[in-house]
């Protein structure tokens, strides 16, 4: 039988992070959790669980990740944030796959709860995740702080597992903005360090085409005021990262 590692970073999770565990404890066969010097609750509430619990100083979201992969005893595993947990569909998936692995790595669809309401539409579902996978066969990847797993093979094979990755995004309007203040700014410097152009044309067009896709396209207008909120956000963000990346340009022209 094929065992499992669940694999798991934190910083300040007191909120979620004992969903998020209890969705693994019947699944997998070990629990790592690599916490960023939690200042909340969320090392004695992990404690309560029998975790791996390593403390290390965040590296940055795709580094940290990849730290966290190398903790774990078995390769193949299931990769969480401290603010998601398996729904009991797809922790009875994931169990079959035990007795019947037959992919390098598996997709789950993240279901997000924004402000206590489910977002069935924009680009927030079915917001497709490859977080079960072997781990000698891929690693975190992406840009700042768009992390996500890719396989090392373009021709590896992968499935679909039934069941969502259950996500507790922001739950406060202010929350919101101020995630959005300081995700722009990682991802502005993230653009910057690998080369990337900002322009007066993706200041103004990219924000426009990242609203327009999100609320008309993937019929974010049905998830009523809340997706109207996300879309607007989705915009904001774009405007936030070109328009700091430009300032970043400049800085360095001075």
């Amino acid at each position: 039988m094929l065992k499992l590692s669940g694999v798991i970073i934190t910083f300040n999770e007191e909120r979620n992070i004992e969903q998020c565990l209890q969705s693994l404890v019947n699944v997998v066969d070990e629990i790592v959790v690599v916490d960023s010097f939690s200042s909340d609750q969320t090392k004695s509430i992990c404690k309560r669980f029998n975790v791996n619990f390593i403390e290390q100083e965040f590296l940055g979201y795709i580094e940290q990740k990849n730290f966290a992969l190398a903790q774990a005893k078995y390769d193949h595993v299931v990769s969480l944030d401290g603010d998601e947990a398996l729904s009991k569909t797809l922790q009875q998936s994931i169990i079959n796959l035990k007795s019947n692995w037959k992919f390098d790595g598996y997709f789950a669809n993240r279901f997000n709860n924004f402000c206590g309401q489910w977002i069935k539409h924009s680009d927030w579902y079915p917001n497709k995740k490859l977080r079960i996978f072997d781990r000698r066969k891929a690693e975190w990847k992406g840009i700042n702080p768009h992390d996500n797993v890719q396989l090392h093979n373009t021709e590896a094979k992968t499935g679909h597992l039934k069941g969502d990755i259950l996500h507790k995004t922001y739950q406060t309007y202010s929350e919101f903005n101020q995630k959005t203040e300081y995700f722009s700014t990682i991802a502005a410097k993230a653009y910057f360090n690998s080369g990337k152009k900002s322009s007066v044309l993706k200041v103004i067009w990219n924000p426009t085409w990242a609203f327009f896709k999100s609320y008309f396209l993937r019929l974010g207008f049905l998830d009523g005021f809340n997706g109207f909120v996300i879309c607007v956000q989705t915009a904001n963000i774009t405007f936030l990262k070109y328009s700091k990346l430009r300032e970043l340009e400049k800085q360095k022209d001075v």
